[in-house]
């Protein structure tokens, strides 16, 4: 990385779909870094059936940070700190929610250190309207039919519609 394109971060996640949990965490990440790069796991560390591709995933990030030229969005398979390296991003973000996430996010940040010691962690916490949100839950909610419209930015809004069917209106899934 030169040195002028300053500090990258890096954001990990399956981001399925998008939150404005995840939303909050990128933007804020632009006051300690200069740019971000989210960066959407091809293979998921857990057991879960998507709702979105890869490509899909990468399209929706994609249009809902069009408005921030600092923020870029790729998609990784393999290890998270052989992607960062090979980008120069040092800088890991993880969000916490919940005193929950703390040790499951803390052995993942000392593995990563193991694996490369120039690695390092920064945990965030959303601000306090999304410290509950996941996107299992979101997807959840839509697909029983649940008004997530609070819970993501438009596009994905839309694009979750089309996911699970019809023409329902504002927030309300089939």
């Amino acid at each position: 990385m030169s040195a002028d394109r300053g500090v990258l971060a890096i954001y990990p996640g399956s981001f399925d779909p998008v939150t404005r949990g995840h939303e909050d965490i990128a933007r804020r990440t632009l006051r300690l870094a200069d740019r971000v790069l989210i960066a959407v796991a091809e293979t998921s560390t857990q057991r879960k059936q998507p709702l979105f591709t890869v490509e899909e995933r990468l399209e929706l990030l994609r249009e809902v940070f069009r408005d921030e030229p600092r923020v870029e969005c790729a998609s990784f398979s393999g290890l998270l700190v052989d992607f960062a390296r090979s980008r120069g991003a040092h800088c890991i973000i993880r969000g916490l929610r919940a005193v929950s996430d703390f040790e499951y996010e803390f052995q993942m940040a000392q593995m990563n250190r193991q694996l490369w010691s120039e690695a390092e962690t920064v945990f965030l916490t959303p601000d306090v309207p999304f410290a509950f949100l996941s996107a299992s839950l979101v997807r959840e909610v839509a697909a029983l039919g649940g008004d997530v419209s609070a819970f993501v930015s438009p596009p994905v809004l839309e694009a979750m519609r089309r996911k699970l069917g019809g023409e329902a209106r504002k927030g309300e899934f089939p």
